[in-house]
């Protein structure tokens, strides 16, 4: 596998090389990314954040973060979907978030989708992991959709959601544990297999 891949700290430990020496970020990949979750809230805020992250990177929202969680009253399902178009008045004039009316109001539409989702499927988390791959890809850092995350996108669009295409999809999946996509050196990839073993999927 080649190395370019990786990167190491001082100390020699081996991450994916995504995640460079910025400690937000080695933060995020050694403590969230790949880790399964099964949590609707840990969810939707995940897809809208990853909704906002479209035509941007990672860590402008992760740096952002915080505000947005304030912004969207910490993505509350219920909170986030009786919000009213004063408020998105409110969050458009944020600087502290991505000011972008259509992602703003897409959050909103989706958190109503959300709870449309939750009385269907019994959880979010329920019809996430139906898309989790039989079995694991051989690891490739150009893989930017595969035929699952088409398939929820497809799905997701179908049933009213916005900004929600393959590729976003399938950066949700990376993140919340759907697949392991850590670099198979990575000091983190051995964990995460480990806890995707003993993780109980929701159903």
């Amino acid at each position: 596998m080649a190395k370019k891949y990786i990167v190491r700290d001082q100390a020699g430990m081996p991450r994916c090389w995504w995640c460079g020496h910025i400690p937000i970020y080695v933060k995020y990949h050694d403590t969230e990314w790949g880790r399964p979750v099964n949590k609707d809230r840990r969810m939707f805020e995940k897809i809208c954040l990853e909704g906002f992250q479209s035509g941007l990177s990672w860590i402008t929202i992760l740096k952002k973060r915080e505000s947005f969680r304030a912004a969207f009253d910490k993505f509350e399902i219920k909170k986030v979907a009786k919000f009213s178009k004063a408020k998105v008045e409110r969050l458009v004039k944020d600087e502290s978030i991505i000011r972008h009316r259509g992602k703003i109001e897409a959050t909103i539409n989706n958190a109503n989708r959300a709870l449309e989702m939750i009385e269907a499927e019994g959880s979010l988390a329920a019809f996430f992991w139906k898309f989790e791959p039989a079995k694991a890809r051989k690891f490739d850092p150009k893989r930017a959709t595969t035929k699952e995350s088409e398939q929820m996108s497809r799905e997701l669009k179908k049933r009213g959601w916005k900004f929600v295409g393959p590729t976003t999809c399938y950066s949700f999946m990376q993140s919340m544990g759907i697949v392991n996509d850590h670099h198979p050196d990575c000091h983190c990839w051995k964990e995460v297999e480990l806890l995707r073993k003993k993780f109980k999927r929701p159903s």
